[in-house]
């Protein structure tokens, strides 16, 4: 494989290179020309904190950290028009691999929408770093129609959890393997967990489902720190309670299995995991019917309830957990 070092081109040189073809221009600073609401969403993941490259490719991370930010934006119903990427580079980084970790950045970045892009290049003495600002608009008068949050509002989850915790489980176990033995390990079942944590997908239609359906959300949160800590931050910035049913909990049939064959309690999975990139919206009541109709990929999962109540869990026989959530 070419390995050409960063010195020898230099950086201009590699972000022209990185920026020729993309249909992006590398404006810096980034001027957002939209007009409308606007919304913005930073994220910083580390290498060793949030990433491993034993067992992460870099076009992967790239797509995936694009999605990391992108998903705050969605939250809050905003559409993504612009993003900001800074990398810290250490010396063992040749143009190569960031080439491959810029490819999935414009992945992400052209699957979304995303109409302004810029990247800059920093060195860093410990590892990969990567810093993403986003901006999202939305239409001027939609985000008027967020009705105000309320008891008894449906919980409505947009996708199973505990997916990503389970492969990330899978990978720490056979780096280890790998480690020792230095063979490649067989993934072939594990497939759809390591799925989850390697290339979550967002559908970018997610806003424009809900002003066209007129069933805004009251509050909209993105999972990457697990569902128990959306649920407390749901209760924290309302001054409302929140009832979770344990059985409404979409969690798959791989998840389960991935739990039981490492010993591990799946409910602890599917609620502290993390980095799930799955939505929590909060909808009035009165929308049932239209999210049972046209949000068939959502589950509800609880509602909003009584101050007093705090944020619990339902067992199926009617107990009342606390939730609890790193942080917290």
């Amino acid at each position: 494989m070419t390995r050409t070092e960063i010195a020898e081109i230099g950086k201009q040189a590699v972000l022209d290179k990185l920026f020729e073809n993309s249909g992006y221009t590398n404006e810096q600073p980034l001027r957002l020309h939209q007009k409308g609401e606007c919304c913005s969403a930073q994220k910083l993941m580390l290498e060793g904190c949030d990433f491993d490259l034993v067992y992460t490719p870099l076009k992967h991370l790239g797509y995936k950290a694009v999605l990391n930010v992108l998903g705050e934006l969605y939250a809050n119903l905003r559409q993504p028009a612009s993003l900001s990427v800074v990398l810290g580079l250490s010396k063992r980084f040749c143009f190569e691999d960031v080439a491959q970790l810029w490819e999935g950045v414009l992945a992400a970045c052209r699957e979304h929408d995303v109409a302004q892009l810029s990247l800059e290049l920093n060195p860093s003495v410990n590892g990969l770093a990567i810093g993403l600002a986003a901006c999202g608009v939305q239409k001027k008068g939609v985000i008027e129609k967020i009705p105000a949050s309320k008891n008894m509002d449906l919980i409505c989850l947009s996708g199973h959890v505990g997916a990503a915790y389970m492969g990330l489980h899978v990978l720490e176990r056979e780096k280890v393997a790998f480690t020792g033995t230095g063979e490649q390990p067989d993934l072939s079942k594990y497939k759809a967990v390591l799925a989850s944590y390697l290339s979550p997908e967002i559908k970018p239609g997610i806003v424009k489902r809900f002003i066209e359906a007129d069933a805004l959300p009251s509050r909209g949160y993105f999972l990457t720190r697990g569902l128990g800590e959306a649920v407390i931050r749901l209760t924290r910035d309302t001054g409302l309670g929140a009832k979770v049913y344990l059985e409404k909990i979409p969690i798959s049939s791989q998840t389960f299995a991935m739990a039981e064959e490492i010993d591990m309690d799946v409910v602890t999975a599917a609620m502290n995991g993390g980095d799930d990139y799955k939505f929590l919206f909060t909808v009035p009541i009165e929308k049932h019917d239209v999210i049972r109709k046209d949000f068939q990929d959502f589950e509800v999962i609880g509602h909003t309830a009584r101050p007093d109540v705090g944020p619990v869990l339902v067992t199926p026989e009617g107990a009342e957990l606390p939730i609890h959530a790193q942080g917290y």
